[in-house]
């Protein structure tokens, strides 16, 4: 199930982090980053992917 949420979050940064935790912070941070740049919202999407198994 990881490998789809990476894939997501490649392609769409927030839906990966979405699916991981939710409505929370670190969506609201990936959305942010993903406006200000599409690599970094990239970088953390798969971070809170990896972090929160």
């Amino acid at each position: 199930m990881d490998i789809i949420r990476i894939l997501l979050a490649i392609l769409l940064p927030p839906l990966g982090v979405f699916l991981q935790v939710g409505f929370g912070l670190h969506f609201w941070i990936n959305v942010l980053l993903t406006i200000l740049g599409y690599i970094p919202g990239i970088i953390h999407a798969i971070y809170v992917i990896i972090k929160f198994k």
